[in-house]
């Protein structure tokens, strides 16, 4: 297998790492005062998740960390993203602290940092406390508020040794997929609850922002958004301007706001749902950035559905191009668009992507081993766009593949493979897969490079 990628594009100090979420892998959702969540209640609801499949157990990282973290040593990788569980934390959504929560990212965290490994966490990826849930969720301006005490209660407790923070991990999807689409947690579908929900996500990210850098003055902060490359499936009119509104539902609606544009006006019209702005609110949302995170898996060809849900757009499927084994396009040039559009057009300092992978359908072959060229052909192919946008510009800092661990893939159930390693789900057992070692190696020669340059 060829591999076209240019290593020396990338920085000296680039972070090489992966990454994982709290409810796809951790598992012990009843242990050690941690309380339901809403991926909890969703996934219990009877059809919500395919084969029935909830993270009650998962990867059973909770108990199973350390074993983890020797796999990040044999792929060398020297960054780590992960996500804290909400309702570990502060199992009510608010109010009293659970200690317990709390020391367990503290062990997570030394233990990184003795392995040479930086932390870089994530306060929310989508696990928010079923307790808030029932006060109103997302919709409801409290839970932005409650969000920035959680955002200072952990902000202080590993701030001393955590540097890299995002307050929110995709945004659109617990908004649009969450509260308009009703295909992930809580199961909503009214966009009348969606947008304001999308307006409260960002209010909560300006005020754990806030919080975060007033616990930790050297902090970087940043935000996490899957992004969107669109275009029209045809030159028709009518699909042109449906790309337009998928372009403003998915990446203006989210990179306006934090960047001081405020909330785009046509998609404002398009939703035709009052914004519960309060004064104040907007400063609050377009607190500065020090890095922006971009989640890229596969473009999207638009074409008009007047008769769907808000932004009365949807993709098309385009005949005789590869798909992974979620459907999902596979075109490697809609990262290196994304990088330089977000330097070009939002002046972005520093980028990192901070999740791309792919699903296939793995099989540990009879000698124990896991083949997947297609997932290391996904691999090097998107690193090698993402070299090619560094050398136009694109202020790229840190790759983080997803995923470390096969996981519960949320509505997919464990069907749907994205990890590195392969995980038996009967067992337990962790097998490093052919794209793992690709990836290390590819960590490997970056760090040789840099040595001999030093």
């Amino acid at each position: 297998m060829s591999e076209p990628l240019d290593l020396a594009a990338f920085p000296n100090d680039f972070l090489w790492g992966t990454a994982t979420a709290a409810y796809q892998i951790e598992g012990a959702v009843a242990e050690d005062g941690r309380a339901p969540s809403i991926w909890d209640t969703f996934s219990h609801t009877p059809g919500k998740v395919d084969n029935g499949d909830t993270g009650d157990v998962a990867c059973d990282h909770y108990h199973r960390w350390r074993e983890d973290f020797d796999l990040l040593k044999q792929l060398g990788t020297n960054a780590y993203r992960f996500s804290v569980a909400w309702p570990r934390i502060i199992p009510g959504g608010d109010g009293q602290v659970n200690a317990k929560g709390l020391d367990f990212y503290d062990r997570l965290t030394d233990a990184l940092l003795a392995d040479g490994i930086t932390p870089m966490v994530t306060l929310y990826h989508w696990d928010l406390p079923q307790a808030l849930q029932d006060r109103g969720g997302w919709p409801a301006r409290e839970t932005a508020l409650a969000f920035g005490e959680y955002a200072s209660v952990v902000a202080e407790r590993l701030g001393d040794r955590v540097k890299h923070w995002t307050p929110l991990n995709e945004p659109l999807c617990s908004a649009w997929i969450g509260h308009l689409e009703g295909r992930m947690a809580p199961g909503l579908a009214d966009l009348n609850a969606a947008v304001p929900a999308s307006y409260h996500l960002l209010l909560g990210h300006g005020l754990a922002t806030q919080a975060i850098r007033a616990a930790v003055p050297d902090a970087e902060v940043g935000i996490v958004l899957n992004l969107a490359q669109v275009e029209p499936a045809t030159d028709r009119p009518e699909d042109i301007a449906a790309a337009r509104r998928m372009d403003g539902h998915s990446n203006r609606w989210w990179l306006d706001p934090v960047h001081g544009r405020g909330f785009p006006e046509d998609m404002v019209e398009v939703y035709g749902v009052e914004l519960p702005e309060q004064p104040g609110d907007l400063d609050t949302i377009a607190a500065p950035l020090d890095w922006l995170g971009l989640n890229y898996y596969f473009p999207s060809a638009i074409a008009d559905h007047p008769a769907g849900p808000a932004p009365y757009a949807d993709a098309v499927r385009r005949l005789g191009v590869p798909r992974t084994g979620m459907d999902w396009e596979v075109d490697a040039n809609g990262i290196e668009s994304l990088l330089l559009r977000l330097t070009s057009e939002y002046g972005a300092r520093k980028l990192y992507i901070t999740e791309n992978g792919s699903a296939y359908p793995d099989v540990v072959r009879p000698d124990g081993t896991v083949d997947d060229p297609e997932r290391e052909q996904y691999l090097v192919d998107h690193l090698a766009a993402c070299a090619r946008a560094v050398r136009k510009g694109a202020p790229l800092a840190g790759y983080f593949a997803w995923s470390l661990l096969d996981n519960f893939e949320w509505a997919y159930g464990y069907d749907k493979r994205f990890g590195l390693v392969h995980v038996d789900y009967q067992t337990q057992v962790r097998t490093i897969k052919g794209s793992g070692h690709r990836y290390a190696d590819i960590v490997r020669r970056h760090g040789a490079r840099v040595r001999r340059a030093a």
